[in-house]
């Protein structure tokens, strides 16, 4: 393999939402700095946002303010949230859309001049290019962008983070590069669970199915400090197209309804505020209802006259363009018949729940050095897009004013890790033999859906199967030596797997550690059925120790903003 160093002031970890305006926001404040982004992909249509977006899901209309937007954003997390990292990105959300919409990015208005509602917190955009504009506006910022390189892990020099080691996707090229600081900005991860479309629809996903969990798994690897990996996020979307069904509910008026067509969540989850429920309920509904034989469940949209029908498909075309051809290639009128809804498969990140980095207000992680931003970043769910420009903005910021010059990283640990980096592909080229990167993908897929809450177990887990889990994830563990690649694009595969495996073992310990169930469908624990604010009300973290032991910890949940936590 050839060897490329760089040398950089901030290094920049994935180019997505997040990512852009990180590196952008170090710009701002220092000019003359060297910003280099790194992206597995391609920049202009990478991340969460590559193929569009129809509404920015987090917006503060005139009438609410941050303080409002924690209380609910403390109720749809019930009742656990960071709240100090939700009041400093709240602080910046709609200056990213602003930012955003100066850049080109079609916003409808009011006749007041106001951004349109879509619901209490949304706007509705015209964003299928949204990622483009973005790019667009990264690269007249002077930032330097390195496409199709992947990161396997971070360098250190005496704690400190300096750097990154990184693979050509497509080429044999080993980048050793060194920065003054880094931000990690690669987003959650997909692919932990068995997915809800098998086969060769197996990557028809909602999260992108090219995060993979390497942000997290780097920074386990050098000794960051984790939260929330217990809180996954299961998304309720339309059948096999995998669509948002917040267009469907918030735009179109459309309830859920059971296959007897009852509207089941103000009829069951009237406790928790029926239709308003918290996010979490309205995935643990439909599953309920399934489970108990009153499914499969719709999005009831037979009300719709044949205009809103063309506004709805439309809606549609700026963000999951498939459902309309869907509906199109199979004859189907939303008006005629309503839209089955499934639930999918858990994911786990940090911008719809909280998994990921402990941060603090700078967005700064428990290693000098490294900032994180966006899904990769723990503690304040509810991110969706505009709270990933702010995040973005702030940790960009500060790592700006904070790079170090003149770093160096330790030649032993970079050599580790090049060594690591390397060899999957290495033992091929000696003529070895082992294990394709997705049979070892297939067996943690299934360990995971069987026995730490997948679709299979109704997303339903108890202390027995996640030790089971464990157990089994460890033998996983020790087959990582016979995994094989064949070339760099497979390289890139088995560091996903490996990656992806890593992040597995920490979810099981989450769920394992919190005994209660908080958030109903995303952490179901049958043995532990009720919330326990007494014992729970407080974050769990998690770190990897030299011996490849992950070590569970806690820290206190911290209310700054007075009212009641479980009303919105």
């Amino acid at each position: 393999m050839r060897e490329n160093e760089l040398r950089v002031d901030v290094l920049v970890i994935g180019g997505g939402t997040a990512g852009c305006m990180a590196a952008m926001a170090v710009k701002r404040i220092r000019p003359k700095a060297n910003v280099l982004i790194v992206e597995k992909a391609h920049v202009e249509r990478s991340g969460c946002l590559a193929g569009g977006m129809n509404a920015i899901n987090a917006f503060i209309h005139p009438g609410e303010t941050p303080e409002s937007f924690l209380r609910y954003l403390r109720y749809d997390a019930m009742g656990l949230i960071r709240e100090d990292l939700v009041l400093s990105a709240a602080e910046r959300i709609n200056e990213g859309v602003e930012r955003m919409e100066s850049w080109g990015l079609p916003i409808p208005k009011g006749g007041d001049g106001h951004c349109l509602k879509r619901g209490r917190w949304n706007i509705p955009i015209y964003g299928e290019s949204l990622k483009p504009i973005l790019a667009k506006a990264t690269i007249q910022a002077g930032v330097d962008l390195l496409n199709r390189v992947t990161v396997t892990g971070l360098l250190k020099n005496k704690g400190r983070i300096v750097g990154a080691v990184g693979l050509g996707v497509r080429e044999p090229v080993v980048y050793r590069i060194t920065a003054g600081a880094v931000i990690c900005a690669t987003g959650g991860a997909s692919g932990i669970y068995r997915p809800n479309n098998p086969g060769e629809s197996q990557h028809t996903t909602w999260y992108p199915p090219f995060n993979t969990g390497a942000g997290y798994a780097m920074g386990l690897r050098a000794g960051a400090e984790m939260t929330g990996l217990e809180m996954r996020f299961i998304a309720l979307r339309t059948k096999d197209v995998i669509a948002p069904t917040g267009t469907l509910a918030l735009g179109f008026g459309a309830p859920q309804v059971n296959a007897k067509g009852e509207r089941f969540m103000g009829k069951r989850f009237a406790h928790a505020g029926g239709e308003g429920a918290p996010t979490c309920l309205r995935v643990h509904g439909p599953m309920q209802e399934l489970k108990m034989g009153r499914g499969p469940c719709f999005m009831d949209t037979r009300h719709l006259k044949p205009e809103e029908i063309v506004k709805l498909k439309e809606s549609y075309l700026d963000m999951v363009p498939g459902l309309v051809l869907y509906w199109t290639a199979n004859g189907i009128d939303p008006s005629k018949e309503p839209v089955e809804l499934a639930a999918t498969e858990p994911y786990i990140m940090g911008g719809h729940c909280q998994a990921g980095y402990w941060v603090d207000k700078e967005r700064l992680t428990t290693l000098p050095g490294l900032y994180a931003c966006g899904d990769v970043a723990g503690g304040y769910s509810y991110k969706f897009v505009s709270g990933c420009w702010a995040e973005g903005m702030i940790a960009g910021e500060n790592a700006a004013k904070s790079f170090e010059t003149g770093v160096y990283y330790d030649t032993v640990q970079a050599e580790e890790e090049y060594l690591r980096a390397t060899s999957f592909y290495e033992r091929k080229i000696r003529g070895g033999d082992g294990i394709e990167p997705w049979q070892m993908e297939e067996r943690i897929q299934r360990i995971m859906d069987e026995y730490a809450g997948g679709l299979s177990s109704f997303l339903e887990m108890n202390e027995e199967r996640l030790i089971r889990a464990r157990n089994e994830l460890a033998r996983c563990e020790t087959q990582l030596p016979y995994l094989i690649a064949h070339d760099m694009h497979q390289l890139t595969a088995a560091h996903e797997v490996a990656d992806r495996l890593l992040v597995a073992r920490a979810v099981v310990e989450h769920l394992a550690y919190r005994k209660e169930t908080r958030w109903p469908g995303f952490q179901t624990r049958l043995d532990y059925p009720e919330r326990d604010d007494h014992h729970w009300l407080k974050f769990i973290t998690s770190v990897l120790d030299e011996k490849g032991r992950i070590i569970m910890g806690e820290r206190p949940y911290v209310q700054l903003v007075p009212g009641d936590r479980y009303l919105p």
